[in-house]
């Protein structure tokens, strides 16, 4: 007869069987599936979560996790149990008819969103977007009941354990003490960009070349995983069949380019995520400011260092025929040219936070139930003329209507980008400090060091040790936000 703590890992492994179809279901909904298959995609979808919450809030499994509590385990199983009781806890608030409703209500928006963003139609994306935003703060006054804090940090909690929106409101309000400065400063004192031809095309067949070059150059497993196209560009899939998709232009080169270096930070991530503890929720990556930690950690800390740069410069040459004539040094101007504008995911990483930063503000207003869904548009104006000096007024489909992430209700996951990219920053300071000739090794396209640090400090535990304890043990320290300030000023002002 199984012991309590063996029964659950049966149960674990059982859902996680189900994450792996809904995984590649969702990844094929955003890639490759046919329009008219969405409502009934939506649907499965649907009764993938259904039964998943069905079986992971079994009266079983809080007789099992109380049970297991007081068995003998050795110190990963009980990092697993803990885990597991913070699954099973996150479940339980919920009935399953709102977990249900809430996924067919994301469904419908995502799929609606795609062509709604495309005619810059906010009225119709609008009548979509209420239906999700009511039923996030159901789910947010449920589970903000329980753990005693406000509805958004109920929410903000399924992403970045123990965050809290005090806790982001210091760490973003010194942001924005310095930053505007610092970036007027980079802007004024930058040289300009050389001009290039508009007629100068990048066929997307060579950009496609490049990127997959550049994603085995960094160690991408191909056996693995895969790289699509996509709408909005991601990571998705599993640890053992990671999917990765990017969008091409093909009057430029360099967003798609850096997207498929970011989101590569994230497939390495998962597929080296400990394998011996795979189906458990210990195997799990850590949280999702510590996953965008590694996918900025491979595009701003290495992907836009000179040293990297210069390694992937020839390889640019090669397989771009109009770009066969650019030199290292406007490669890295290009890179690392700083020019606030309206689409986050093509921002560079001094502007940034300012479009985090916005968006979290917005998001906490909404689900606290202090803004309404008509106040959308006015807000993300007001917020971008304040901190980017630009205007989208009537301009949705650059404005509020350009990401992904509320559709399906998202909401508390955009402030674990800039929490990452200052997890990256972190990250990256103390490896060069334990590793001093590591820019060395990347100049020659040695990335050993690099990766081997990764594994040994963050890939490996998994979801093994509490955030602070994970990042204490890599860097000597908690968050300490002045390593961020420290690279931007560094590289963009040679302070």
């Amino acid at each position: 007869m199984m012991n309590a703590y063996h029964s659950l890992t049966e149960r674990f492994k059982r859902l996680s069987r189900l994450e792996h179809l809904s995984a590649i279901a969702g990844w094929d909904m955003q890639t490759m599936m046919p329009s008219g298959g969405s409502q009934a995609r939506g649907e499965a979808l649907a009764e993938l979560s259904v039964m998943h919450h069905e079986i992971l809030t079994q009266s079983s499994t809080g007789e099992w996790l109380d049970r297991a509590a007081q068995e003998s385990l050795d110190d990963d199983q009980r990092a697993n149990l803990t885990e597991m009781q913070r699954h099973y806890t996150d479940a339980a608030l919920l009935p399953a008819e709102l977990v249900e409703a809430k996924a067919l209500a994301g469904s419908r928006c995502e799929q609606a969103w795609r062509q709604q963003r495309i005619d810059n139609d906010w009225h119709g994306f609008k009548q979509n977007l209420k239906p999700v935003v009511e039923l996030s703060r159901q789910e947010a006054k449920l589970r903000a009941a329980v753990q005693g804090s406000t509805p958004y940090d109920a929410l903000l909690n399924l992403y970045e354990p123990g965050m809290t929106s005090e806790q982001l409101d210091t760490l973003f309000g010194d942001l924005t003490q310095w930053l505007p400065e610092l970036l007027q400063q980079v802007v004024a004192s930058q040289p300009p960009l050389p001009a290039l031809p508009a007629t100068r095309l990048f066929p997307i067949s060579q950009q496609k070349a490049l990127a997959e070059t550049v994603m085995q150059l960094l160690d991408f497993d191909v056996t693995q995983g895969r790289l699509d196209v996509s709408a909005h560009p991601f990571c998705g899939g599993v640890p053992s069949d990671v999917r990765i998709t990017t969008r091409y232009d093909s009057a430029e080169f360099l967003s798609a380019l850096m997207g498929v270096i970011h989101e590569t930070g994230h497939a390495r991530y998962e597929q080296n995520l400990p394998k011996h503890w795979a189906g458990q929720p210990i195997g799990l990556a850590r949280s999702t400011a510590i996953h965008e930690s590694q996918s900025l950690f491979m595009e701003m800390q290495l992907g836009r260092s000179q040293p990297f740069l210069q390694r992937i410069h020839p390889l640019i040459c090669q397989h771009l025929t109009a770009a066969n004539d650019l030199s290292l040094n406007d490669l890295v101007r290009q890179v690392q040219h700083v020019s606030p504008g309206l689409i986050r995911v093509d921002a560079d990483e001094v502007s940034y936070p300012a479009h985090i930063i916005l968006r979290y503000e917005i998001e906490r207003s909404l689900i606290n139930g202090e803004v309404e869904v008509e106040d959308i548009p006015e807000l993300w104006d007001g917020k971008m003329q304040r901190y980017l000096g630009l205007s989208t007024a009537g301009n949705y489909r650059d404005g509020c209507m350009q990401d992904i992430h509320w559709t399906d209700g998202s909401f508390g996951y955009f402030p674990t980008y800039t929490l990452g990219a200052m997890y990256a920053a972190q990250l990256f300071n103390a490896m060069q400090t334990q590793l001093p000739k590591v820019h060395e090794a990347i100049k020659i396209g040695d990335f050993t060091p690099v990766f081997q640090w990764l594994n040994d400090n963050i890939w490996c535990h998994g979801s093994r040790y509490p955030v602070n304890t994970l990042i204490r043990q890599a860097t000597g320290e908690i968050l300490n936000p002045r390593w961020f300030k420290q690279h931007l000023q560094h590289r963009y002002l040679g302070r």
